[in-house]
């Protein structure tokens, strides 16, 4: 019967030192951005309803 030691080869050692702890908790609030749904425009809020009236009745 043969007895195999334990001992932790290099890519075991790397695979260890990679991924042997989980990163740190992300909060929701950081995971989140905030931003108006639409950019405002101004041109778009240039119109007259009542310009209609004095272009064609002038």
């Amino acid at each position: 019967m043969v007895h195999q030691e334990n001992a932790p080869d290099a890519a075991q050692v790397a695979r260890r030192t990679r991924f042997g702890a989980l990163p740190e908790r992300v909060s929701l609030a950081d995971m989140v951005e905030e931003k108006p749904a639409t950019v405002p425009d101004p041109a778009r809020d240039t119109y007259n309803s009542d310009e209609w009236l004095v272009r064609t009745c002038l």
